[in-house]
């Protein structure tokens, strides 16, 4: 079958293409696009009229946790699909922080399976850098490439050991694997559960230093410096480490740098009134930090933007804030959270999409992620402007953990195709 999108504002990163015209679907790839196909009226079996929409290529989004296998209760890959394709998007890594860890090929097997059969968007795993996420011993990082891994990280906690580190990078630079890793100093960390400050002093909470971020950041950039390595940082959260990324990608480091949503959205004072749905990892910032982040991924210095979706139970919530579980329900407001930005004259529409489309499927080496003649046909439909209410109760995911509940926020989805194939209609 054959679709003809018309009357729309194609959007694409990749191209740097911001211009009104058509596109023309044959099939699960993109055939034609152009100004030449702005009206509606050729022979496709069908025609949408986008009204003007902003058609853009399906988000990629490389920080998904679920609880399959092993805690289904906190989300599944087809729950997880189906809020994703609601916020746009199309493809999703899944972390392998699981019961049991993804740490080995039948797994990673099990995970491209399940998500074949049950997900409406693309998944793709990642597989565990070490075994059983313990920080003792390498996993078998090429058995999962081979059986489709993505990229190996060791998920929220970076391997504290810098020997197996080592080996771990030096054995994927061999193999041009990626490998992720949060920058964090565990011993500096501690139990900390905010941002270290005069605020968590006032209110009684340990903090998480920056300190901790920047010392682990540079721990691994000289890992991956000496090893040849191409290291995927998993979230930053300070200007300390944009400083420290900007030396390292100067120096001809391979570095590619990831900031989750929430950090450019909300700082330290959002936390409020010990609002756990805001206690996430890395923390809510200084407000400088987050302007920062912001103009960091203006330029260029942070490639990547994810939603970083962590769901959790209401019983992980519902405790007092240090007793609390960290993360954040966010593939809902990934989107939005970047078009309020664009709003606020911080970013414009195309450094915006750059992060959340071209950029992870280059990483990735992905046939999607642009508006390409023979591209995958992942697609979205939006308008930027709109206005909206984040209602946590109204969310698809099944936990609904969200710090962004009770924001007004700009830019829906209306409609999200996969391979061509409509897969979500806002109604």
């Amino acid at each position: 079958m054959s679709l003809h999108i018309a009357n729309a504002r194609l959007i694409d990163p990749a191209a740097d293409m911001d211009i009104m015209g058509g596109l023309l679907i044959d099939g699960d790839q993109i055939s034609d696009l152009g100004e030449h196909l702005l009206n509606p009226g050729s022979a496709a079996d069908s025609v949408i009229d986008a009204q003007g929409a902003c058609l853009a290529p399906g988000l990629i989004d490389l920080r998904v946790k679920t609880g399959e296998p092993g805690e289904e209760h906190r989300e599944t890959l087809a729950t997880a699909s189906r809020a994703a394709v609601a916020g746009g998007i199309t493809s999703m890594v899944v972390m392998p922080d699981t019961s049991p860890v993804i740490d080995d090929m039948a797994l990673v097997q099990f995970i491209s399976n399940q998500g074949e059969k049950t997900a409406l968007n693309r998944v793709y795993p990642a597989g565990a850098l070490s075994t059983g996420l313990q920080s003792k011993a390498m996993s078998e990082l090429g058995l999962m490439a081979n059986a489709g891994a993505v990229f190996f990280t060791n998920g929220d906690s970076p391997i504290t050991d810098a020997g197996v580190l080592k080996r771990a990078m030096t054995y994927a630079a061999g193999r041009d694997m990626i490998v992720s890793s949060r920058p964090d100093e565990q011993q500096l960390t501690g139990h900390g559960v905010m941002n270290a400050g005069a605020l968590a002093a006032q209110k009684g909470l340990k903090g998480i230093s920056a300190e901790a971020e920047l010392i682990g950041l540079q721990r691994d950039i000289a890992l991956a410096e000496a090893t040849g390595c191409h290291l995927l940082v998993d979230n930053i959260s300070t200007a300390q480490s944009v400083d420290v990324i900007k030396r390292a990608k100067a120096s001809g480091v391979k570095v590619t740098v990831t900031v989750a949503a929430y950090n450019l959205f909300f700082n330290e004072i959002d936390v409020g009134d010990y609002l756990t749905y805001c206690k996430v990892n890395p923390p809510f910032r200084s407000e400088a930090d987050r302007l920062a982040l912001i103009k960091a991924v203006a330029d260029g210095t942070i490639d990547i933007v994810s939603s970083a979706h962590d769901p959790q139970p209401p019983e992980n919530k519902r405790l007092p804030f240090g007793e609390a579980s960290f993360g954040a329900a966010g593939l809902e407001t990934l989107l939005s959270t970047l078009l309020v930005l664009v709003q606020d004259e911080r970013l414009s529409l195309l450094e915006a999409m750059r992060p959340l489309t071209s950029a992870p499927g280059q990483l990735l080496g992905l046939e999607q992620g642009t508006l390409r003649k023979g591209a995958l046909a992942d697609l979205i439909l939006f308008n930027p402007n709109k206005p909206w209410h984040c209602k946590r109760e109204e969310l698809l995911s099944r936990s609904v953990n969200s710090p962004y509940d009770g924001r007004r926020m700009v830019g829906q989805v209306s409609r999200t195709f996969v391979g061509g194939s409509e897969v979500y209609q806002r109604t």
